[in-house]
């Protein structure tokens, strides 16, 4: 198996087929493509309407009729670009996500298996590229890669982000204000320590406003260069407040509890089990969400009125779910599509397909070779993600062994347990040490609640699907496959037992 260390400093050949230099769009554009990335935390993709669009009624109105959140500027971009119905985190939590979203590896391989492990010093970042193209490059906001640090501004560690001043480690503050020592926490207790309170917050001080005002400054300062910003949104992850007027536009008393809030725990595994203490309002939530979207709407707006947006590629997503209250349960690190699928929105300048809809499964690991390809920076390092470069140019549909990835749940660096699985546009199969496997269809129970395994209709998905994750393990090296249990079920769905 290939060790951590060797496996990050594999250099070879250029990544997938379809990637160029950046001189070859230089040439053909005239100018070098921008890169805007909008991220954010907790993002329940049913909460945007160019996600609600792509479902049933039942599955888009998942809090009820009226209990919905209009998200016009973010569907103005899926209606320009193309949209990703099915974007996995490589695992739904925050820091495993991000690093997967940052460097193309598995997080064992970061290895940033949870929350809080600091990211290995030897990866190499979408920035980096993106920085020795020649490009200004800078993030602020929510990090979460540089291990305790709270708030921590500025990591020493910046990874390929010349412009990190305003990046911060970790939390979900939510006023932020310059001092002369520097960007802080605006809300403070008695004692001076940064607080999570929201009072007073205005549209110069709220977290994602604020967040904003500092990427527009980036762009004005780099708009005569190409750049690459990401701005890391800390909303809409609990606590669920917001400033005025966004805390009043929605009505908790229109909500309605999730389908699948009163499921039988007995019949659940041990990834799925109903929680003791489960809030499912959304009034707050949506209000985060409404802020988030006229921000969107604020960010494009400052593009075209500098002449940007027709060559800057925007990206929308976010690092995993929220269950808000789905299968009564809250917040991530499941794989379910509430925690697990998150929005990936993009539309830019070149052969992005507008209009376009990618229905075949992905994962935050593929964001890399991706987003280099299609803005024409070179790579040098092997990663594990896939450049689908030809997906967004409408150049190729995925085919069946093509609408496949892979998705892990947490653990300590090393660890051998949890669970790790497959997932296609309509299959997963997910194995855990404590559970028997589970194969869930989307298209025969969009809920979620049945276990497929045994169906006789399934027994090639599932045979296939095992193969695909044995594969995956064994060249990713993922601890889970050397749990005696885990593996050794393993082998025997693939037949290789």
């Amino acid at each position: 198996m290939m060790k951590r260390r060797q496996f990050l400093s594999t250099s070879g050949a250029a990544l997938a087929a379809g990637s160029f230099s950046s001189a070859k769009v230089a040439a053909e554009t005239g100018k070098r493509p921008n890169l805007l990335i909008i991220h954010c935390d907790e993002l329940n993709f049913r909460t945007l309407g160019c996600y609600r669009e792509t479902l049933s009624p039942e599955q888009a109105l998942m809090w009820g009729p009226q209990a919905v959140c209009d998200t016009p500027h973010i569907d103005a971009l899926a209606g320009e670009g193309t949209l990703c119905t099915k974007f996995y985190a490589a695992t739904p939590v925050c820091s495993p996500s991000r690093s997967s979203f940052m460097t193309g590896h598995y997080p064992q391989n970061t290895p940033v298996t949870n929350n809080n492990v600091p990211m290995a010093d030897e990866v190499v970042t979408f920035a980096h590229a993106f920085a020795k193209a020649g490009y200004a490059t800078g993030y602020s906001g929510k990090w979460h890669l540089d291990g305790d640090g709270k708030p921590e501004w500025e990591p020493q560690r910046r990874f390929g982000f010349d412009d990190n001043r305003f990046m911060f480690n970790r939390g979900h503050w939510k006023q932020f204000e310059i001092t002369d020592d520097g960007p802080r926490v605006k809300a403070r207790d008695a004692k001076d320590h940064p607080t999570y309170s929201v009072e007073g917050a205005d549209e110069t001080s709220f977290a994602t406003d604020w967040l904003v005002d500092r990427t527009i400054e980036f762009i004005d300062d780099h708009k005569a260069e190409p750049f690459c910003y990401m701005v890391a949104i800390p909303d809409p992850h609990g606590p669920d407040t917001v400033r005025a007027p966004y805390d009043t536009l929605y009505d908790d008393s229109v909500v309605k509890k999730p389908r699948t809030y009163g499921k039988d725990a007995a019949s659940a595994p041990s990834w799925a089990k109903p929680q003791a203490k489960c809030p499912w309002k959304m009034a707050s939530y949506h209000g985060m969400i409404k802020c988030i979207d006229d921000n969107v709407g604020r960010l494009v707006a400052a593009l075209k009125e500098r002449d940007l947006f027709e060559n800057t590629i925007v990206v929308f997503t976010a690092d995993h779910g929220d269950m808000r209250g789905e299968h009564h349960r809250q917040n991530k690190g499941i794989p379910l599509e509430a925690s697990a699928k998150v929005p990936f929105v993009i539309r830019g300048p070149g052969a992005i397909e507008k209009g376009g809809r990618i229905d075949a499964a992905m994962n935050t690991t593929d964001f890399l070779p991706t987003i280099l390809s299609l803005a024409g920076v070179s790579h040098e390092s092997e990663v594990a993600g896939r450049n689908l470069a030809p997906w967004f140019r409408a150049e190729k549909q995925a085919g069946e062994d093509e609408d496949l990835t892979f998705f892990r749940g947490t653990s300590a660096p090393g660890s051998k347990t949890g669970w790790f699985g497959a997932v296609t546009s309509r299959h997963k199969l997910i194995l855990s040490n404590q559970d028997d496997p589970w194969l869930l269809d989307l298209e025969a129970d969009p809920d979620e609640l049945i276990n497929h395994l045994d169906h006789p209709d399934q027994s090639d998905t599932v045979k296939r699907l095992a193969k695909a994750l044995l594969n995956y393990a064994t060249i990713q090296g993922d601890p889970c496959l050397e749990n005696p249990v885990t593996g050794e079920t393993l082998r025997k769905l693939a037949g290789a037992a």
